[in-house]
């Protein structure tokens, strides 16, 4: 039955494939920079990311002598910034290291930065040719839809059992084919909500189908809610209509990229937005009692993980400036841009992005 699946998705794929830029010239590095921008981000996002990246990064060669800041801010509104600098790092790696030439051998690619198995077996089939499976969420779905499996797909065992699967339906020599139908079967056709089984070309063979209740499967668990966090912000202006910015630092959350400095008071904060930006500014700063001016509207934003509220301030410039080193204590570096070379020059957090945006707006530069 491997075989007459295989068949038919292949069949409808060459006629309803998506024409998507990164098939049409698939080098190591064109799959891998796909490959990056594609883990967890959809493909729409992705296309014109994708466009620019390969005007100002053509090679692995002018990725791996780039500013890590001028790869930042090309990422900059893609999320998930860790890949861009795993990206980067990978890119100095393969020049350094392979000449140029990224390694074609799947142990070899498990270690390089960025690359599990999913990516590397999107590379191996789909730049290299080999017979290689991979499993995304869209191939996690059809799979479970088309065999009617109940199982738990983030289970240890569930993760067999689909790569078990996926590798089954690999006919020799196709296996990039393959993976791309799966994929656009699941993007295209059985999507998560209102599959259209009815242009399905599996539906023969469908036992999700067969039960009349396709949606069911795979299964899911209920996740918690997210944990919401008070970020407070403060906002220093200069009379050249500069703010001051800051740099996150490395590792963590947003690694190198620019926000207004700032904050995290907790899920559960013990003081309000203001006094926890006071006690920040006293302990952490050393700057004993700085005068905070002016509130701003309060931004929302979403992350993987959890949620936040940022509270931006005015706050006072100290009256020696030499005082403002103090933020190298939590942050890496600091500078002053207007709007301008903020936008042009910085790769900012999200919600700081906003924050300036807002502040220009409303006429504070």
């Amino acid at each position: 039955m491997s075989v007459e699946i295989s068949r038919r998705l292949l069949t409808w794929f060459a006629a309803n494939g998506r024409d998507l830029p990164w098939r049409h010239e698939r080098t190591p590095y064109r799959v891998a920079v796909a490959e990056f921008m594609l883990q967890q981000t959809q493909v729409r996002q992705v296309i014109p990311y994708y466009q620019r990246w390969l005007q100002r990064f053509p090679s692995w060669v002018t990725l791996a002598v780039a500013p890590l800041d001028d790869v930042l801010k090309l990422w900059e509104g893609l999320g998930y910034y860790s890949r861009a600098r795993r990206l980067h790092q990978l890119a100095q790696i393969v020049v350094a290291d392979y000449g140029g030439q990224l390694p074609s051998q799947e142990k070899t690619l498990l270690a390089l930065p960025g690359i599990g198995r999913y990516t590397a077996g999107a590379i191996l089939s789909l730049a290299f040719g080999q017979d290689m499976p991979l499993l995304d969420g869209n191939v996690r779905r059809v799979l479970a839809r088309l065999y009617a499996w109940g199982g738990d797909p983030n289970s240890r065992e569930g993760e067999r059992w689909l790569w078990a699967q996926s590798r089954a339906l690999l006919p020799s020599g196709q296996a990039g084919a393959m993976n791309e139908a799966l994929m656009d079967l699941g993007a295209m056709i059985c999507t998560p909500r209102g599959p259209r089984c009815d242009l399905c070309p599996l539906a023969a063979y469908c036992l999700a189908f067969t039960s009349g209740r396709p949606e069911a499967f795979p299964s899911s668990s209920l996740k918690p809610p997210l944990p919401h966090h008070q970020i407070v912000a403060a906002v220093w202006q200069d009379t050249a209509g500069r703010f001051l910015l800051a740099k996150r630092p490395l590792p963590g959350l947003l690694a190198s990229l620019w926000e207004f400095p700032s904050i995290d008071c907790g899920a559960e904060p013990a003081y309000p937005p203001d006094a926890c930006l006071q006690k920040w500014l006293a302990t952490e700063m050393g700057w004993g009692r700085t005068l905070i001016g002016a509130a701003l509207p309060p931004l929302r934003h979403a992350y993987t993980h959890f949620r936040l509220t940022l509270y931006p301030f005015y706050v006072s410039l100290p009256a020696k400036t030499d005082m403002l080193n103090s933020l190298l204590k939590t942050y890496p570096a600091w500078r002053w841009a207007t709007p301008t070379q903020a936008r042009q020059g910085l790769a900012m957090t999200g919600v700081s992005g906003r924050l300036l945006a807002q502040l220009v707006r409303e006429g504070s530069i």
